[in-house]
């Protein structure tokens, strides 16, 4: 009997194994890099920061493209070298976490675009490897969409595009349209509005335009009031990042205009609990952005060069950006900006960068790993008018077994609740907090972060969002 109990247990697991795997496999993202690499060194910075995440995504293509900084250049040899210094190290990042993929998978997905600016690169004749391998990632027979992060010009993915209009049928061009999700860092060529208006239905996330000064992404280093300078300094960086952290902390080249301006685009793709890649409006590592029809900016761009194409106005609604408020305890100050969006979680991202250099040379038990956080609830869930609730973190732990801080807060600006839940009298620290819901008229959303640090080096944070519905009694 127990040999028979034994066998129906071999069995069972031989059944349910595969479609675990297959569900952990199809939760990954699948992402695609376009990158205008050596056109600044801030294009290297962001590559080495995304192989350290790389084991949270299937990596669909690194392919080198041009930009109004590097029109008639593509660089896929500067992936390589990065790669090369990657193989050093992904053995030791595999003692960390599972799913690092190896140098060999990488480098066969090292591709190059034409190396002609913008426009000139599309139409008939113009295909290039960079623009034929988007097309084969499409067509793959894989529901996921493929998040296409775009660090330099987009006129890889216009040709692939242009190509999938002219020689599919609409069902079939529709069907891989659906499957593409872009994030580009501005307009670094004159592909990004054409895409946009060629392809209304896109989804497309991006501070739009040539107007650099009024980007979302300038959160990720450059300084505003209230932002942590400390944690984006030469310094911080040679002592967290370049210096004694193997050959990938080595390749990291020194800032020359700012810090990894690119990274933005694959912030929100992180498995952090608090981003969303789906709802750009719910806030993240990324920034926060809006669907809507943004204006043609009039404001002077200090970012401006001689050779800037005409910006357009825009034709249709695109994820653009949206403006945060912060309460800075350091100074008791507010601030209130689009940039507000990425730099009020920089403490957090940026240690969590250092943590994963650490992984690069370091052993498991002489580096620090980020909480587990748990809620004893629903992550969603309704409640009424003026009736009081918990926020329960019960389970949350450390698998270093560092202790852990907790933090809850509010984000107005996610929900459609825009007044401001008061936790008094009790704490915002309290692992299980009770909250009065507001009373309302009509149904809204709160969102809730809870932010759990643990007190390892550097610390590292966790976080999981809670959206309440409040119903009028």
């Amino acid at each position: 009997m127990a040999a028979l109990r034994q066998l129906i247990s071999v069995i069972i697991l031989t059944l349910i194994l595969p479609v675990t795997a297959l569900s952990q496999a199809t939760h990954k993202l699948r992402v695609l890099v376009l990158t205008d690499i050596e056109a600044d060194p801030d294009d290297s910075q962001s590559m080495i920061r995304f192989l350290t995440y790389s084991n949270q995504w299937d990596i669909e293509g690194l392919i080198a493209t041009t930009s109004i900084h590097q029109k008639t250049r593509v660089a896929p040899e500067t992936i390589h070298e990065i790669l090369n210094a990657y193989k050093k190290v992904q053995p030791n990042l595999l003692k960390h976490e599972k799913g690092y993929p190896t140098y060999e998978h990488l480098a066969l997905l090292v591709k190059k675009g034409l190396p002609v600016y913008g426009m000139e690169g599309v139409g008939k004749d113009h295909d290039s490897e960079g623009s034929e391998w988007i097309i084969q990632a499409l067509e793959k027979p894989d529901p996921r969409p493929v998040w296409i992060c775009a660090w330099g010009g987009t006129n890889c993915l216009a040709q692939a595009l242009w190509k999938i209009q002219h020689t599919k049928t609409a069902a079939q061009a529709q069907a891989l349209y659906k499957k593409i999700k872009v994030y580009t860092i501005s307009d670094q060529d004159d592909s990004g509005p054409w895409i946009r208006k060629t392809f209304p239905d896109l989804f497309f996330i991006c501070s739009p335009g040539y107007t650099y000064g009024q980007a979302t992404w300038l959160g990720m280093s450059f300084s505003f009031p209230g932002s942590n300078a400390q944690v984006v300094s030469n310094e911080w960086l040679a002592k967290n990042i370049q210096q004694g952290h193997g050959p990938l902390g080595a390749a990291y080249p020194d800032v020359a205009y700012g810090m990894e301006g690119d990274t933005p685009s694959f912030l929100g793709l992180i498995s952090n609990g608090l981003n969303d890649p789906e709802h750009p409006d719910y806030g993240g590592w990324g920034g926060r952005y809006e669907f809507y029809t943004p204006e043609l900016s009039k404001v002077p761009d200090p970012f401006a060069r001689p050779n800037w194409p005409v910006t357009l106005q825009e034709t249709r609604p695109l994820w653009t950006n949206a403006e945060d408020s912060v309460y800075s305890a350091s100074d008791k100050k507010g601030y209130k900006s689009i940039q507000t969006t990425i730099w009020r979680w920089r403490q957090e991202f940026q240690n969590d960068f250092a943590a994963r250099m650490a992984w690069t040379t370091k052993s498991f038990a002489e580096t620090n790993h980020p909480p587990v956080v748990r809620l004893a609830h629903a992550d969603h869930f309704t409640v009424k008018s003026g009736q009081l609730f918990h926020l329960n973190a019960k389970g949350t732990y450390d698998p270093d077994g560092d202790s852990l801080s907790y933090l809850w807060l509010q984000y107005p600006e996610a929900g459609t609740y825009k007044g401001l839940v008061s936790f008094k009298p009790y704490s915002s620290n309290l692992y299980d907090l009770p909250v009065t819901a507001p009373v309302v008229t009509a149904a809204q959303t709160i969102h809730f972060i809870l932010k759990v640090t643990d007190k390892g080096t550097p610390a590292l944070t966790r976080y999981k969002r809670v959206i309440v519905t409040v119903l009028p009694q």
